[in-house]
Order: C-alpha cells, then structure tokens, then sequence
C-alpha cells in the first residue's frame, strides 16, 4: 500500500530581497503527484504538521544554506499548540529555528484565535519567525494581524492594483516591525508597484519559479531611479539583510572550512550558542589564509574555529543604514569587509549586512538626491514633497500643506537685478530651513515657488518666520503670499487632490494686498483669511489691481 510521501514532492520558489537583489530564503512548496492533499491537510491538523516536517527534511536534503519559509494552516496551529515535532526536526537537521519562518496560511474562519495567538507565542519563544500569509487574497481579521505581530506579512499581489491599500499596509508592517512581501509577481509592471509602494521582499514567477532545486540565482529588473528614494533617516537594516551562515560556538576549524569551500557566496561564518547569539566571527578570506599556511591544517582543522573568529559586530534589526557605517567605522581597519551581523530583540541572528550593499545603496540614494534639488535654493523639488503627503494620506495622519511665493516677483527682478532675486529666493529658503521640525519637508518647486509639508500644530510658528520677517531685495521692500490647505484623515486621497485644494486658497493669498496667509480645509467650503488686508479697489480702465499684475507675466504665479 503506498503512502502520501510515495508520491509527494517538494519545490523551492526563492524570496528576494528588493533592495539588494538577492534571495533572502526559500519557500518549500509541497507538489502532490496525485490527489489533494493539501485539502485533507486543511482539515487534518496531524497531516499538515507531518507536511511541514518533510518540507523541511527536503530542504536538508538539498543542502541549502538559505533560511526557509515553511506554509502551516492557522487551524493546525491552533488544533495542535504549536509544532514541537518540527521544532524537533529543525534541530536534528542541524539548522536553528530563528533560520526557519513559520507561513501561517489562511484560512482564519472558525479558527479559536486565542488558541492560535497562543500557539504564535509558542513557536517564537522556539526561535521561529512568524509570517501572516495570504493577506488580502485571504480571510485574516485585522486586529489578529495586528495581534500576531508577524515578524513578515505576505500580500497577494492582485492588491498591487490598488496602491494605496499597499502603501496602508506598509505602514500598518513599520508599527508593528515587520517586513512586507508580496507574492505571485509575474510582470515587470508589478515588480515596479510593489518597489513603488513600499514592499521589501517579493516572490514569483517573474524572479524565479518553483524548482525542485533551490535556485540560488534570480532575474531582478533593473530599478529606476525613482525607485531608490528614502527616508531622511536613511534605510532600515532590514532592507539589505541577507542570510547568515551559522554554525555552533563549538564548531572546529575543519566543519568551517568545510563550509566556506563548498560555499563560494559565503563571505563568513557566525558561530552562535544555543541561544542563537553570535559570539564569534569567522571572515572568509583571512581564515582561508591561515588554514592554507604552512601546517595550517594541521595545525587548526581539529581546533575549535573560535580561535580564529573576531568578536562579532552587531546591529539591532531596527537599525539604519547609516547606524551599521559607524559601527564599521568604529572598528579596526582590517575590518572593514567583515559582514555585520542584524539581531533581534533577544540577541538572536537573524541574518546579515554586508558594507558593499549599504555603500552602494547610499551612494545611488545621495546622487539621486543631488540630482532632485533645486540649484539655487539645493531643496528637494515637488517630487519629494508629494510622495511624503501620499504616505501621511496612508498612514491615516493630519497634516497641512502649503505654498509660498514672493508678490510681484518678476518686478523685484526688474527692479532690483536677477542677482539680488536670486538672493532673496535662497533666503526665503534658508528661513523655511530653520524653521522646520523633524516632521517639515521643504520644496523648492521652481521660480520663486515653495511647498511646505509639515504637522498641523507646527503651522504657526513656521508661518511666522516667513511672514513676520522683513524682506527685501536690492533695498526694495518685499511681502509673501502663503496658502494652507489642512487635510485630516480621509478628506483627501492623494497628493493630487490635496494639491487641487490648495489650488484656490493660493488665488485667494494672491488677492490680498502685503504679507498674506490664507488657510482653508480640505472638503469644506470657504477660507480663513489670517494675513493680509483687501485690495483697495482699482479705478475705472486702469486695470493695474494686483490679480491682473499677476496675470501679467510674474513668474511663479
């Protein structure tokens, strides 16, 4: 009589990491030969936990180094409280379990979500990770994703049709600090939604299909430049990980060598402790050099590696880019290659970053940066401030936008020379600078525009320095004109229509005579006028009021 493992198989479909191009693990994907098993798995606990073992005795089998990603049913979970039998095969395979995520698949329905919460809880204090998969194709509650705090939440990729559901979702993974993948990318087009909307791992056909070999090569487009923007405060660790090659504190110098010589993409080797806490690091090139010496085999190869590792360098998994560069650079020189290994919050490996990713991830972000700013005033430009509103919008955050510019610019110019224009613009801009709060981005949009972006409860005092200052330019007294447009939650979708509201107050700033404010409320009628005073009305035929002045020809209107 044959049993289901007679005719079941496993293939391997690579998770690759955007922002370096690499795969960050493997998913194991049980291919039946006959029948569904898969469906009497949803509805028998103890088949689905016997699944997940094989899946991972096949990964063993293959030989892979790459952490893995292991599919389980949310009712297995629950029915059984946790999985100590793949625990138990985990360890006799020789991986750790912090190198295995757990997929919790849907569907939820009708599944005790205590008891699972519980199970969740169990397998972490394990070691694994935890993925909510199947968001958005599946049934998954958002108060239990939110409890689950999943370390990973996999999307299906037919939400890429809705952007801002994506961007939501992102910000949703960043409080609870996880990542977000998306999965079944088969297009180009999806692979540049998915980078533009903020995903950091993504899986599919159009990287590599499901093999029965794991695939340790896949296609990556090439990445726009658009694409490579970040935040002031640089990227996240968390976006250049890359799997980390592991092995016992007590491992000799003859299994790490093993490693390395069968491993040619390995950079080093973290010895870690039953706990999974790198103690030791193991550099490839300068190891390899002491064992080739003379009697360097037969010197090290019994000994224990230890003895040729460095004290591991070490980074929270919350850490920035920026944050892994000053603890590289805080070590000697001739450590400069060695990878830096990302921990979470109990000490545990959880993979690691190499310099040349952050180096050459920084660099494409600075000369992109350089590229977006504005000559004269070196502000980022509309771009910048627009994809910052779209992701407040997201993240469900009041905020004010507003535009300023000088009155009657094109007559400063005339009147007092370009030069002294000019430097009435980079003035302006350098006040807007030391006005603004960590949570104000500045734009410089052409002329003598600005866009400002900032929180509603900093409007005033930035106001203020713009407004109160006197200008001037070639001894020439100068007045601004600035327009607000407050937008809370759920009154604007995006940039374009918050940008569509602002669009009338800035008319309405331009209509009142010396320094002007003019703020309203997106999706409510009518302005509030804080600055400024009517036009004295024009007489008959002369046609010289301010909005036809405008009108007119000055620049920036």
């Amino acid at each position: 009589m044959h049993s289901w493992t007679d005719t079941l198989r496993f293939a391997f479909q690579p998770v690759v990491n955007l922002t370096t191009g690499g795969v960050a693990g493997l998913e194991i994907l049980a291919r039946p030969e006959t029948g569904d098993i898969l469906a009497e798995a949803r509805r028998d606990p103890e088949l689905d936990g016997r699944l997940a073992v094989s899946a991972v005795r096949a990964a063993v089998r293959k030989e892979t180094l790459l952490p893995l990603f292991v599919n389980v049913f949310a009712g297995t979970l629950a029915d059984l409280g946790g999985l100590p039998s793949l625990h138990d095969a985990v360890r006799e395979a020789g991986r750790l379990p912090w190198e295995v995520t757990i997929d919790v698949c849907p569907p939820y329905t009708h599944v005790p979500q205590q008891a699972l919460l519980e199970a969740v809880t169990t397998l972490r204090g394990q070691g694994f990770r935890i993925c909510a998969d199947g968001v958005g194709d599946g049934d998954v509650p958002l108060r239990l994703l939110s409890d689950l705090t999943p370390d990973l939440v996999k999307l299906d990729a037919s939400l890429l049709a809705r952007p801002a559901v994506v961007r939501s979702m992102r910000t949703l993974c960043d409080e609870l600090g996880a990542l977000l993948a998306v999965e079944g990318v088969e297009t180009e087009g999806q692979y540049a939604a998915a980078l533009a909307a903020g995903a950091q791992l993504a899986q599919g056909e159009l990287f590599a299909p499901p093999a029965r070999l794991p695939a340790a090569d896949v296609y990556v487009p090439p990445r726009s430049p658009c694409d490579m923007a970040v935040p002031r405060s640089g990227p996240s660790v968390r976006e250049f990980v890359r799997p980390a090659a592991l092995l016992p504190a007590t491992a000799s110098a003859g299994q790490v060598r093993a490693l390395l010589t069968g491993s040619p993409d390995v950079s080093g080797v973290l010895l870690v402790d039953r706990a999974g806490v790198p103690v030791r690091s193991v550099h490839r090139s300068r190891f390899l050099l002491s064992m080739s010496g003379r009697y360097g085999h037969a010197l090290y190869a019994d000994r224990p590696a230890a003895k040729l590792g460095d004290p591991p360098r070490t980074v929270g998994v919350d850490a920035t880019a920026w944050e892994v560069l000053d603890v590289v650079a805080d070590g000697g020189r001739d450590r400069t290659s060695d990878d830096v290994a990302v921990v979470d919050a109990h000490g545990r490996c959880v993979g690691v970053v190499r310099l040349a990713d952050l180096v050459r991830a920084l660099a494409e972000t600075r000369v992109e940066e350089a590229a977006g700013l504005n000559p004269l005033t070196r502000l980022p430009g509309s771009d910048a401030i627009t994809g910052e509103v779209d992701r407040r919008i997201a993240a469900g955050r009041a905020f004010a936008l507003s535009w300023l510019d000088v009155d009657h610019f094109k007559q400063v110019n005339d009147g007092a020379g370009f030069a002294a224009g000019d430097e009435l613009i980079r003035a302006v801009g350098r006040v807007l600078q030391q006005a603004a709060t960590d949570r104000t981005r500045v734009g410089h949009i052409g002329g003598d525009d600005f866009l400002v972006l900032t929180d509603p409860e900093a409007l005033d005092p930035l106001a203020a320095s713009v407004l109160d200052a006197p200008w001037s330019a070639g001894g020439l007294p100068v007045t601004l004109s600035l327009a607000t447009v407050l937008c809370v939650p759920g009154s604007v979708t995006d940039h374009r229509q918050a940008a569509a509201c602002l669009a009338p107050l800035k008319k309405a700033a331009k209509a009142l005579r010396g320094a002007s404010w003019v703020l309203g409320r997106a999706g409510m009628p009518g302005h509030e006028s804080r600055r400024g005073s009517e036009p004295m009305p024009a007489p008959a035929g002369c046609g010289l009021g301010r909005g036809v002045a405008r009108e007119g020809g000055v620049q920036g209107a």
